[in-house]
């Protein structure tokens, strides 16, 4: 090891360290976020099977008829409803995430020579993980609110579900009708004993798609990174904006396509709270019931859209991420 490498390690375990490149993480999740907003909430209502836009699904130009359909009922802020749970999660999400990636990396591969696929793999899925374990009820919330196309309890016509609406109707759905039946489910007990569980529909499968999602998505960064971004005179590899975006948009595609089945058993358990309020849905029946409805093509519903949306995601994420870091002095 370099006196280099040596001198940086008691840097980069450093709190000012894990801070900014928390920070550095943050702002590039929201930015990003922010970018493909209206693609996100597309998305989710294709994956969800909302009834008022499925027959847009399957196109790109589906989605962009039922951007333009919801720009038409609901005004520009209906393409971004929801967005203010994304961005409440996102930061939290995305900082976790980055800032984990760092000192994963640091401690699986503290020099060049130590750098390997598995490796790089097991360090975007650790961190992705457990970002995930962090920050999992907010993202239900936000697709809750994405999902909605108008007010299920009809109390307030034409009302625009905020986020602390949207979390209140969540823990208390489905409690109307537990004593209309007289016999009542485990996993009906365990929600009427623990709503708080109410915000982690779907949780096993969003573990089980994160592993390949971040691990992928960061194997594919490191490696190509590895291949086209040549190291400076120090060791570090310094790349141009336009190479960061390239290579994110690249490492986005290979990670939706490897992850996108788990994504979409994942939103409709999610939303289960919609169609089935009175019970837990475990991913089994779950996957069960999309390839009975639709096949295997129901696990890739939506996938056009979701190239759409997540390569210039990750792209602007992996670019803002890098020049943050550059601008933290850690990089």
């Amino acid at each position: 090891m370099s006196p280099n490498a040596a001198s940086a390690h008691p840097d980069t375990q450093s709190l000012s360290y894990i801070v900014r490149s928390g920070l550095a993480g943050g702002v590039a999740g929201c930015v990003a976020k922010t970018v493909v907003a209206p693609l996100d909430r597309v998305k989710i209502l294709f994956q969800a099977s909302n009834p008022d836009y499925q027959k847009y699904a399957g196109t790109w130009t589906g989605a962009f008829r039922a951007v333009k359909e919801i720009n038409k009922q609901q005004g520009v802020r209906g393409l971004f409803q929801g967005h203010s749970a994304t961005l409440l999660r996102v930061f939290p999400y995305a900082a976790i995430k980055f800032m984990a990636y760092d000192q994963v990396h640091y401690l699986l591969m503290p020099t060049r020579e130590q750098e390997t696929n598995l490796r790089r793999f097991l360090a975007g899925a650790i961190s992705g993980t457990l970002s995930v374990f962090c920050t999992y009820p907010l993202e239900v919330v936000r697709v809750r609110m994405a999902f909605q196309t108008r007010r299920r309890d009809q109390t307030v016509a034409n009302h625009r579900p905020s986020f602390l609406d949207t979390a209140r109707y969540i823990y208390h759905e489905g409690t109307a009708s537990l004593d209309s039946q007289p016999r009542v489910s485990s996993s009906r007990n365990l929600l009427e004993r623990h709503p708080i569980l109410k915000f982690y529909r779907g949780f096993t499968v969003t573990v089980l798609g994160m592993i390949p999602y971040a691990g992928v998505s960061f194997l594919s960064w490191g490696f190509l990174r590895s291949v086209f971004v040549q190291p400076t005179e120090t060791g570090r590899k310094k790349a141009t904006p336009l190479a960061d975006l390239a290579i994110g948009a690249v490492s986005g595609a290979i990670s939706q396509t490897a992850s996108y089945p788990f994504e979409v058993t994942r939103r409709r358990m999610q939303v289960g709270g919609i169609t089935r309020p009175d019970r837990w849905l475990r991913w089994g029946e779950t996957v069960k019931s999309i390839w009975q409805t639709s096949g295997w093509r129901g696990f890739y519903v939506g996938l056009s859209i979701g190239y759409l949306k997540i390569i210039p995601m990750t792209a602007v994420s992996f670019t803002v991420w890098q020049n943050g870091k550059r601008m933290l002095n850690v990089d």
